[in-house]
């Protein structure tokens, strides 16, 4: 049986690991990746519908992740028969925010309205956006505080409400959401943390901590271009999580990593 790149790179690795070993999934170019994750997340938000009721996601930001937001409302138009997610039953959260005015373009949650969830019609109350600069909080500590605070009242069987699944960008240092190698956040023990000075701009912030990331269901890495393929390889590799943040970022049943072939280049397995 001929295996595909990425079912050869999953096989390499599970050679190699002590644990659950995430999955991999290769597309062609950062189009198709945004395309394949869009369908799997509409797959996957209707399954937890079907179980739960509802169904729990939280957002990140840049070009894959809006792109990916983009293909699930044109799903949404059109939705395949069994995947047919009912928006009105799907909380919305995000892994980080710029800590900037509302009507900043530099906010994830205005891309995200953009996208999908206007479109979509997402009742404002299950809309969880993390506050803007402009709210009425005077620092990031603040507005962690309040949003911890938002995900504990929203919690029914633990400190945290269950997010079905957690999709997360990486830059090409290894950073998720906004916890940046060797920053205060990647030691961080709380579920939502401040974030001061960070290395690309807007410098202040507003993350989920590790805790948080972690307690979600699935936790789904999207990641594409040839910058970022040594430090995808690092994380699936079993770097420090302090050193390489993207290597912690675990989901409790699945983690996924959705690669295009540029980021994937240097997998064990990638180029035969």
């Amino acid at each position: 049986m001929t295996l595909s790149p990425g079912e050869r790179i999953a096989a390499r690795l599970a050679e190699h690991a002590d644990g659950p070993v995430p999955d991999v999934v290769v597309e062609p170019d950062a189009e198709q990746l945004a395309r394949a994750a869009a369908a799997a997340l509409v797959a996957r938000l209707t399954a937890a519908q079907a179980v739960h009721g509802t169904a729990s996601v939280v957002l990140t930001g840049g070009g894959v992740g809006t792109a990916v937001l983009r293909h699930v409302a044109v799903l949404a138009e059109e939705p395949a028969p069994g995947q047919d997610v009912d928006w009105t039953a799907v909380d919305v959260w995000w892994g980080d925010e710029r800590f900037v005015p509302a009507d900043s373009d530099e906010r994830n949650e205005g891309g995200a309205r953009e996208a999908l969830l206007d479109r979509v019609g997402v009742p404002a109350e299950r809309v969880h956006a993390m506050p803007a600069s402009d709210a009425g909080f005077d620092t990031p500590e603040d507005a962690a505080e309040w949003y911890a605070g938002e995900l504990a009242a929203a919690a029914q069987d633990g400190p945290l409400p269950r997010f079905d699944v957690l999709l997360l960008g990486m830059g090409p240092e290894g950073h998720v959401a906004s916890v940046f190698p060797h920053s205060p956040a990647a030691s961080d023990r709380r579920p939502v943390v401040a974030v001061r000075n960070c290395p690309k701009p807007p410098p202040t912030r507003v993350s989920l901590g590790f805790p948080a990331i972690t307690s979600a269901e699935e936790v789904w890495l999207l990641v594409s271009g040839e910058g970022k393929a040594e430090a995808v390889a690092a994380a699936l590799g079993g770097a420090d999580p302090l050193d390489l943040p993207a290597a912690g970022a675990r989901g409790r049943r699945a983690t996924r990593w959705l690669l295009d072939a540029a980021a994937a280049g240097r997998l064990p397995g990638a180029s035969g």
